[in-house]
């Protein structure tokens, strides 16, 4: 249910934010609005202005539309051809058709500063030793390195302010198949050095559980034994919760993520291989042997104790006055629509996964999981939403804002509006191209929530 009210009540803001701002330039530019809509099909509820234009909510709550006074579409009385959409000068067209991906870029800028302003908790980017052969090992990261900004040609760097902020920068060039440097100190913050993790060689990759142990990113967390699945190899073993793993097969154990990454590889081949650990419990030292147990994990063989392991990681709250707010929303906003732009090219000419999109299904999932993390985790998803909604109706595509905005640039170059006949066969292309996006996103979202992408 949470998921459901979270999902439908980002849908109303950001198509009732989207059509505002188609509205409200249309009537300052002096065009009558007729309706202003929420969804489509059966009017659940109407309202009618004081301007005359009549509001609803319909039943079928994906999308909303402004409707305006317009000659294309019927009549209209001599003595309101003045108010016709059609009869305003292109800029003033334009200019109406530009506001509502204008209004969602603003709302995601203003709730991307509040995010900022409320602040949150998060994991610091302090780093746990990273498994063996992944980009991290490669690049010589080592636990207990603490990653402090990002660049993307090691020139002009980004503050990083905890660990999602790194993920979401190593995500972000590895959708765009580019390398990124990272700015490391020791957990102090001494011996600045810089290092390049190699996140072009996996262009095109869909970001999952296996490509994320294939970075090699992961917070830095004592090596405790958190709980013993019952019945499992640790349990046979004798491993109990509180335990603290010293040795793993004589070597030192310095954090979680090396324990993990000895216990995934303990096996040859098809073989699990025996463990000799050496633990400390209520102050004594104990030895035991443990025997893993092989799963599949993405088409890989791994050895599990089944055993959860590491303390939660050290959190840092991260906040911004007003002005700084105000500009990192500016940047955030940017930076999402260029990376979206850009990944949307590389889609196009097969560089990147079509896997990338995803469907109305993934989203509301989001928005449950958003809403439940609490209020800043649920704006900055709307945030982020309302961003790939702006994005997204500025695509030149017919049925798409867009599309209109391509019509009135062709119009401004040479003097004459799009032909009726060309703009009935645009609009069946572009129809047919945002339907094919949708079974390709729906399908998408299918494959995830089925578990096989």
């Amino acid at each position: 249910m949470t998921t459901l009210i979270a999902f439908l009540a980002a849908l109303a803001l950001l198509i009732a934010v989207h059509e505002w701002g188609h509205y409200r330039v249309a009537r300052a530019c002096g065009v009558r609005v007729l309706r202003f809509s929420i969804g489509f099909g059966r009017v659940l509820w109407r309202r009618v202005g004081r301007d005359g234009t009549e509001f609803t909510l319909s039943a079928l709550p994906l999308g909303g539309y402004v409707r305006m006074l317009d000659e294309r579409d019927g009549p209209v009385p001599p003595q309101e051809r003045g108010q016709a959409f059609n009869q305003r000068p292109l800029r003033q067209r334009a200019a109406i058709v530009a506001a509502g991906p204008a209004a969602n870029w603003i709302l995601a800028i203003v709730l991307f500063a509040l995010v900022s302003m409320l602040g949150t908790e998060a994991p610091k980017a302090l780093l746990g030793t990273p498994p063996a052969g992944s980009l991290a090992d490669r690049a010589g990261l080592h636990a207990g390195d603490w990653v402090r900004a990002v660049s993307d040609d090691g020139q002009q760097w980004q503050d990083i302010a905890s660990l999602p902020d790194l993920l979401a920068a190593v995500v972000r060039a590895q959708s765009l198949g580019e390398a990124v440097h990272l700015s490391v100190t020791d957990a102090q913050g001494h011996g600045a050095r810089s290092v390049r993790l190699a996140t072009d060689q996996f262009a095109g990759r869909v970001p999952d559980a296996r490509m994320a142990q294939d970075v090699g990113l992961s917070p830095w967390a004592q090596p405790l034994v958190r709980q013993v699945a019952a019945g499992g190899a640790g349990a046979a073993a004798g491993l109990q919760a509180g335990d603290r793993v010293l040795l793993i097969d004589g070597q030192v154990v310095p954090d979680a993520g090396f324990l993990r990454d000895a216990i995934r590889r303990a096996h040859d081949g098809e073989q699990p291989r025996t463990l000799t650990l050496r633990i400390e419990r209520a102050g004594q030292a104990l030895e035991l042997s443990a025997l893993p147990r092989l799963v599949n994990e993405a088409g890989h063989r791994v050895a599990r104790l089944e055993i959860g392991v590491g303390t939660p990681p050290e959190r840092v709250f991260v906040s911004y006055g007003l002005g700084e707010s105000l500009w990192r929303g500016v940047e955030q906003s940017w930076d999402m629509a260029t990376t979206t732009v850009r990944l949307l090219g590389r889609m196009l000419v097969g560089e990147a996964s079509v896997k990338n999109l995803s469907g109305p299904l993934t989203i509301a999932d989001y928005a449950g999981q958003s809403a439940q993390a609490g209020l800043a985790p649920y704006l900055d998803f709307l945030a982020k939403i309302s961003m790939s909604l702006a994005v997204l109706n500025l695509l030149p595509l017919p049925m798409l804002d867009g599309g209109h905005l391509m019509y009135h640039l062709f119009e401004g170059l040479t003097g004459r509006p799009v032909s009726e006949w060309w703009q009935q066969q645009l609009q069946r292309a572009g129809a047919l191209i945002l339907l094919l996006m949708m079974a390709l996103a729906l399908s998408n979202d299918v494959a995830r929530f089925a578990g096989w992408h």
